[in-house]
C-alpha cells in the first residue's frame, strides 16, 4: 500500500513539474498610443517600433508579452504598484519632471535606444517663428510628459495637460490650443498628413536632443537582461531592420558599446 501511495505521489509531482516547466512567464509592458512607437494597424492589431522591439527582446528571454495601455501621468504609480513591469513607449530618460526630480532617480532605465526632441506644432498659417511668439498663447501637452516640462519653459505661455499626445494635435487643429509640444517622432508621423495636413513643426523651437529608454521599477532584475538583448539585437541587425520598417533609421541606436 505504501509503495502504491509513493508511486502515486511521484507521478503527481512529475506532472506538477512538467506543468511548471511549460508555464510561460508574462511581462506586462505599459504603453500609450503613439505612432510610430505603439499604434493600431487597420485590423486593430498593436504594432510599432517599440511594440516589435519589446516582443523581440522579451521573446528571446522566454517571456510572453502583454501590452497594457496606461495614462502617461500614472506611469510611476503603475510601475511601483506592479501593475506593469516596464514602460516601453518613447520614455525620455535624460530629463527631470516638473517637480525637478530626475526621472533616472524614480526608475531604472535601460540603455538609450533612440534619439528624440520635443517640438512645437502649430497650424500652417500661424505666425510662430520664435519663443517670443508663444507669449500669451495657449499650449497643449501630454500630462506628465517631457513635452509638458519643455512647454512650461516658454515665458508667458499657458500650458494644459491632456491624456494623449494625439489629443494635443487635435486641440491645435480645432483651434482650442495655439500650439502643442509633442515628441518629434510622433509629430513627424502626423503633421502634414491626412487629418493633420494643416499642421506643421516649428523647427527653430525644438529642444536639445533627448533619449528614449525603457523604464523599470527601481532594483528590477529585468534592466540588465534587457540591456543584454538590446546589444544582441543591435549586433545581429534586428534593430536596424525594425528601424527601417518604421521610418526611424536616422534616430534609432543600434550600437550600445559606449553605454556599458
Amino acid at each position: 500500500m505504501k509503495k502504491i501511495i509513493a508511486l502515486m505521489l511521484a507521478v503527481a509531482m512529475l506532472f506538477c513539474f512538467a506543468g511548471c516547466g511549460n508555464k510561460e512567464e508574462t511581462i506586462v509592458v505599459g504603453y500609450t498610443i503613439y505612432e510610430p512607437m505603439n499604434y493600431m494597424d487597420e485590423n486593430g492589431k498593436l504594432i510599432g517600433y517599440d511594440t516589435e522591439l519589446a516582443e523581440a527582446v522579451f521573446g528571446n528571454l522566454g517571456y510572453k508579452v502583454v501590452f497594457q495601455e496606461i495614462e502617461w501621468e500614472s506611469k510611476y504609480t503603475d510601475l511601483d504598484s506592479n501593475t506593469i513591469d516596464c514602460v516601453w513607449n518613447g520614455f525620455t530618460c535624460n530629463t527631470a519632471d516638473d517637480d525637478g526630480v530626475l526621472r533616472s532617480e524614480k526608475v531604472d532605465f535601460s540603455y538609450n535606444y533612440m534619439e528624440n526632441r520635443q517640438v512645437v506644432v502649430v497650424k500652417n498659417d500661424a505666425n510662430v517663428k520664435a519663443a517670443a511668439d508663444l507669449n500669451g498663447k495657449f499650449g497643449a501637452a501630454e500630462s506628465g510628459s517631457a513635452g509638458e516640462t519643455y512647454g512650461n519653459g516658454f515665458e508667458g505661455a499657458t500650458m494644459k495637460g491632456f491624456v494623449k499626445q494625439t489629443e494635443c494635435l487635435t486641440e491645435v487643429k480645432a483651434g482650442t490650443a495655439d500650439f502643442a509640444v509633442v515628441d518629434a517622432q510622433l509629430a513627424k508621423s502626423y503633421c502634414g498628413k491626412g487629418d493633420y495636413a494643416d499642421l506643421m513643426i516649428v523647427e527653430d523651437l525644438s529642444s536639445d536632443v533627448e533619449y528614449y529608454a525603457i523604464g523599470f521599477k527601481k532594483g528590477s532584475e529585468l534592466t540588465a537582461k534587457v540591456n543584454e538583448q538590446l546589444e544582441k539585437l543591435g549586433a545581429d541587425g534586428t534593430i536596424a531592420k525594425l528601424a527601417e520598417k518604421y521610418g526611424v533609421s536616422n534616430t534609432a541606436i543600434t550600437d550600445f558599446a559606449d553605454q556599458k
